[in-house]
């Protein structure tokens, strides 16, 4: 089944969260409101305008030939880029704040399977995505993303 002692620290957090009044519940919110979107926006300005255009392959960098840093930075990367996509897909739901598919593709953007790119670029023919994304950049002085002329 699951691990009775992670199930219990869940159920000790959902009491005390119960326990709490309103007005922490709702500076909870606005916390993770201003701190998903500090990171959203951040992740949006880091990623270079021409990330979505199909590209040959790079050549590998020094920390893929090390197997023991290259697995190490694998999994941290595979990790934060799991969390975006769960919190993407939390904030995709009804009456939930926040802009759920950014961070999906953001989370997509950090995770490293194979078809990932085809993935990405499917979600950014989304047009209220890239117009988001392209808005975003717009306002801090940052050039459009580049896509695929299929796209």
């Amino acid at each position: 089944m699951g691990d009775p002692a992670l199930i219990r620290f869940y159920r000790r957090v959902a009491r005390a969260y119960g326990e709490v009044g309103l007005g922490f519940k709702i500076a909870i919110v606005a916390g993770l409101v201003v701190m998903t979107t500090a990171v959203g926006i951040g992740m949006v300005l880091s990623i270079p305008a021409d990330h979505f255009k199909k590209a040959a392959p790079a050549p590998a960098p020094a920390r893929r030939r090390n197997p023991v840093l290259r697995w190490s930075v694998a999994l941290v990367r595979n990790v934060f880029g799991a969390v975006l996509v769960t919190l993407g897909a939390v904030m995709a739901l009804p009456l939930v704040p926040g802009p759920g598919l950014v961070f999906i593709l953001l989370g997509l953007s950090v995770l490293d399977f194979p078809g990932k790119h085809a993935m990405q670029r499917r979600l950014m023919r989304v047009p209220g995505v890239t117009r988001f994304m392209n808005d975003v950049r717009a306002r801090f002085g940052k050039a459009p993303l580049i896509l695929d002329d299929a796209e």
